[in-house]
């Protein structure tokens, strides 16, 4: 089975699981972000044909949601808030660090495909700022040397699952 024949069966088993229903577009592209932790083209085209769905439509919801990729992403997504609250406690500085640190740019993705570096206007926790979120984990009041810390932690865990 190739990658495409493979990404299509996955995407058409993900559209059949929300009863190819063309309302369910949004939570069919999640659920494909889920799998492949972005959307592949093939996804997109495969997602639409199931749906009954053009696929200029289905691009269109795929790009003007930022919460969906279409570049593949790391295996943990690092966001730095930089709101108001985190951007007057030093969030650049922390996005400076973080950049260092795993050597990649906001919408960069490492070359071992472990980390994916993103910029976020908010996450709603203000009084915890600078904030970072690793995956779905938040991490407050964040440090230089707390950067360090985090991403050796979560290098760490890479290398035992090795």
């Amino acid at each position: 089975m190739t990658k495409t024949s493979s990404i299509a069966a996955t995407t058409k088993t993900i559209v059949k699981k929300h009863g190819r229903d063309k309302s369910a577009l949004i939570a069919v592209l999640q659920d494909i972000q889920g799998t492949f932790n972005y959307l592949p083209k093939d996804a997109l085209k495969a997602a639409g044909k199931s749906l009954g769905i053009p696929f200029s439509r289905v691009y269109e919801v795929a790009t003007f949601y930022n919460a969906f990729s279409l570049k593949p992403r790391g295996e943990h997504i690092v966001k730095i808030c930089m709101g108001t609250a985190c951007h007057v406690r030093g969030a650049a500085s922390i996005q400076d660090k973080m950049e260092r640190t795993l050597c990649i740019k906001p919408g960069e993705t490492t070359p071992d495909n472990k980390f994916s570096l993103e910029t976020v206007n908010c996450v709603g926790a203000c009084a915890l700022g600078p904030v970072v979120v690793i995956d779905t984990e938040y991490h407050g009041q964040m440090t230089m040397n707390k950067v360090d810390k985090i991403i050796g932690k979560f290098k760490e865990e890479g290398a035992q699952q090795s």
